[in-house]
């Protein structure tokens, strides 16, 4: 059968219906793939496919230009689908730049200025520099307010640059040897001084202009030279700007542009004649044009632009009336903390929050930046006392990553835009809230986050009218517990740990397995001491929660009344100041109780006589008062930190850990006394620090506790017996 059915098979094959029938589906075939566009396409890619084949067995010589033409052209049907693939996601992405309303291409940016920009990573403008950038170059007077890190140097730098290449300042713009400058920019410190210059430098560098940076503390001989030479941008200081323009060697003549930067903080430090002076120095305003930026607008601001900017300025504010005026990138943290803690808290605060970014870390006086300086790993120090070449040498180091910690006085609080500061530590309330913006403003940058941590006393602080005025809803936090610290410096030992070669594992193996046998202890176990030894963290020590002090525990006291009547003075004593001893108290106030009061002051803080009468508020003398009848008199003297709550009916103190079952168990000796350690601090009355105008004088100079200014404002801390540094002023420890 198989046989038979082979030739049958075979004969129907070969015969001559069956080769005529298989001739018409051939055909069929043929036409239906004709007509069939994915047939058409494969037939296609399966020649070009030959063709390219053929192509390859080509010997390459003279004829290679022609060859790579005809390749392409063969090639690209092949290509064709990925290559729609990537015009695609370019298209995509086209139409989303062209989408953003403040992209860089919609502005009448030059292409040099494009690909400086391109470079920075900048592809669009930030609200401030879109919302300038058309005025300005179209030749108007403007005022510009908008948050601190916003980038507000940009919004006067970049306009300023097109209009002098590109715009209406081309015609009148002088070149070549000795010109005069076409743009003055002021400042109100040398650091913010030389970064603006540094964007001058950069951007205007690719315009083909020259900058030169002018301030006080450096020579003379080298600004003089560049400036005899010819700049077409002069940037510096009000008093050395001054100085060169009274020796003859700033031209302001054919002058096009003027610039007020950080207008605000010029009135602050004291610059108000002297800038008036140099913007008076221009005979035809109506050839200049002048810009004035701040991120607050106080009221000399608004008379100087007044004054000295023509009627049809414009005023660009994107602060507004906002209730929230400080950056909205930052996360805005408080936390209780006396002078004499500082030194202890700040490193755990670093090591919980900077995420090993950069930190800075302010200060009233510059005594207490290097001190502090000195007492962190790496950190470097600030402030106006030191060289401005040092100085500078320092803000590169910090730039640049050789060290993360910076120490400083309020020099640094303005304009500096460092990358990755990620933390910012205020060692107390400044009294000036714009002061607040401004430092906080040093992180949460350029559309970054950041974390801003404001130390303060309870009891004489003013963070409620920050809060108030500011717009900042603060989160009230404790200083970092034992688990936080482990938890942030336990990952990066554990990397540490990781990072070792596997070569010493058979060296100390065999300890290992030894110290695993007879510890009684877990592997585990073990391992978390190994951390907690390579960090440092060898004892866990507590923390008061109203202090911070280490060893320290916070109790609560209620009596079942109100234990304190804010504003009413109780008591009027005569006290010698020499002694610090109450000589007279009235009848309803004991004099032993006051004394408890009294005894912080200083002949100097209060500027009293020998002998003065001074009106004594019952701040927690009822809650000695309590505490003197159920403990012994040894036991209430080492009490410190006594707040009152907000309500009036309780205090919280601060104790030595080792007195805590003391102070506990005495409650039982007193009706109607409950004394409890507390586990979250309660809202406590706040009091108006008092001390002179915030940084002990303004640029840091002045008497009083070195991070606190004026009278010694601080924690009050009158037996403190945890170290410190003493003040050179008053004596008063941080």
């Amino acid at each position: 059968m198989p046989s038979i059915s082979l030739t049958n098979t075979s004969t129907a094959t070969n015969s001559p219906d069956s080769k005529k029938e298989k001739k018409m589906k051939k055909k069929v075939a043929l036409e239906s793939q004709e007509t069939d566009p994915l047939m058409v396409s494969i037939k296609k890619e399966k020649k070009k496919e030959k063709e390219k084949k053929k192509r390859k067995a080509v010997e390459f010589d003279d004829e290679e230009e022609e060859r790579s033409e005809t390749s392409s052209e063969l090639c690209e049907p092949v290509n064709l689908k990925k290559k729609s693939k990537k015009a695609k996601v370019e298209e995509e992405e086209e139409e989303v730049k062209a989408e953003d309303p403040n992209a860089v291409t919609r502005f009448r940016i030059s292409e040099p200025l494009r690909e400086v920009l391109k470079k920075r990573g900048i592809e669009a403008l930030f609200p401030i520099q879109a919302r300038t950038f058309e005025d300005i170059l179209n030749g108007g007077d403007l005022v510009g307010r908008a948050r601190t890190g916003q980038g507000k140097t940009l919004a006067f730098v970049l306009p300023i640059l097109e209009s002098l290449v590109n715009g209406l300042a081309k015609a009148s713009r002088k070149t070549g040897y000795g010109r005069p400058p076409s743009v003055l920019v002021l400042l109100p410190t040398r650091e913010l001084a030389t970064q603006v210059f540094d964007d001058f430098k950069v951007y205007g560098g690719a315009m083909g202009l020259d900058s030169c940076c002018v301030y006080g503390g450096a020579s003379y001989q080298p600004q003089e030279f560049a400036l005899k030479r010819g700049v077409d941008v002069v940037v510096g200081t009000p008093g050395r700007i001054k100085d060169h323009i009274e020796k003859g060697n700033i031209d302001l003549s054919l002058l096009k542009f003027r610039v007020l930067d950080e207008a605000d903080e010029m009135l602050r430090m004291g610059f108000v004649e002297d800038v008036e002076l140099i913007l008076g120095k221009v005979k035809d305003v109506n050839k200049v044009q002048t810009l004035l930026f701040s991120a607050t607008l106080p009221d000399w601001v608004k008379q100087i632009s007044s004054k000295f900017l023509k009627p049809t300025k414009k005023t660009i504010d994107l602060v507004g009336n906002e209730k929230m005026k400080a950056s909205t990138n930052v996360r805005h943290i408080v936390l209780p903390c006396s002078t004499s803690a500082i030194p202890q808290v700040i490193p755990d605060i670093i090591r919980c929050y900077a995420s090993g970014g950069r930190t800075i870390i302010f200060t009233e006086k510059r005594e207490s930046a290097n001190e502090l300086s000195g007492l962190l790993p790496g950190a470097r120090a600030l402030h106006g006392e030191i060289q401005q070449s040092q100085r500078e040498v320092t803000l590169s180091g910090f730039r640049s990553g050789k060290f993360l910690t910076l120490v400083a006085t309020n020099v640094a609080a303005r304009g500096l835009d460092i990358n990755d500061v990620q933390l910012i530590i205020q060692c107390e309330p400044p009294n000036d809230v714009e002061a607040y913006i401004h430092r906080s403003g040093r992180t949460g940058r350029a559309g970054n986050s950041g974390v801003a941590v404001m130390l303060y006393d309870p009891r004489r602080s003013n963070i409620s009218k920050i809060q108030r005025e500011s717009g900042v809803k603060f989160e009230h936090i404790t200083a970092p517990k034992a688990e936080d610290i482990a938890k942030a410096v336990g990952v990066e030992a554990a990397e540490t740990i990781i990072q070792v070669s596997d070569s010493v594992i058979p060296a100390f193996k065999s300890a290992a397995e030894d110290l695993l046998n007879t510890s009684g202890l877990s592997a585990v176990e073990l391992l978390a001491k190994a951390l907690a030894k390579a960090t440092g963290y060898t004892e866990i020590k507590s923390r008061s929660l109203l202090s911070s002090m280490e060893n320290h525990v916070t109790l609560l006291l209620e009596s079942g009344k109100p234990i304190y009547t804010p504003s009413k003075a109780v008591a009027q004593c005569d006290i010698d100041i020499e002694s610090l001893s109450v000589s007279r108290t009235s009848a309803d106030l004991n004099t032993t109780a006051a004394a408890c009061t009294i005894d912080r002051l200083t002949k100097k803080s209060y500027k009293l006589n020998k002998a003065s009468k001074i009106d004594i508020y019952a701040e927690g003398l009822f809650a000695f008062s309590v505490l003197r009848r159920i403990l012994p008199e040894d036991k209430v003297e080492s009490v410190t930190g006594m707040t009152l709550t907000t309500d009036g009916n309780g205090a919280v103190f601060d104790v030595k850990k080792e007195d805590v079952d003391t102070f506990l168990a005495a409650q039982e000796n007193g009706a109607g006394v409950n004394i409890e350690v507390v586990k979250t601090l309660p809202s406590l009355q706040e009091r108006e620090q008092q001390r002179g105008r915030f940084g002990g004088g303004g640029r840091g100079r002045g008497g009083g506790n070195r991070f606190s200014g004026g009278r010694g404002g601080g924690f009050s801390d009158r037996r403190n017996s945890s170290g410190g540094f003493k003040g050179r002023n008053n004596g008063n420890k941080w």
